[in-house]
């Protein structure tokens, strides 16, 4: 195995990571943004109002997502498993 394919390996599976948890984080950025609107414009500084509603959007985002998540890690493994051969010979 060369160094460029243990480099390209390595970015694949980062380039990999990063599109997997893209939409995970978005949800939580976002709700995060407007629960910190909301608590600026309300003034309520309860940590439980922050908290919740990041774990509802995340766990309605994984549901939504999920599956599509599941088919990119899936295809992915599969890529690697059929490339073992080519990396060893």
């Amino acid at each position: 195995m060369t160094p460029t394919a243990v480099v390209a390996l390595g970015r694949h599976a980062l380039e990999i990571t990063l599109l997997i948890s893209a939409p995970l984080f978005l949800a939580a950025l976002l709700t995060g943004l407007v629960v910190s609107v909301f608590q600026a414009a309300t003034q309520i500084n309860e940590m439980t109002l922050s908290f919740v509603p990041k774990l509802v959007a995340i766990f309605v985002t994984l549901i939504v997502a999920g599956p599509w998540m599941l088919t990119v890690m899936t295809d992915y493994m599969r890529q690697l498993f059929e490339s073992i051969p080519g990396f060893i010979g």
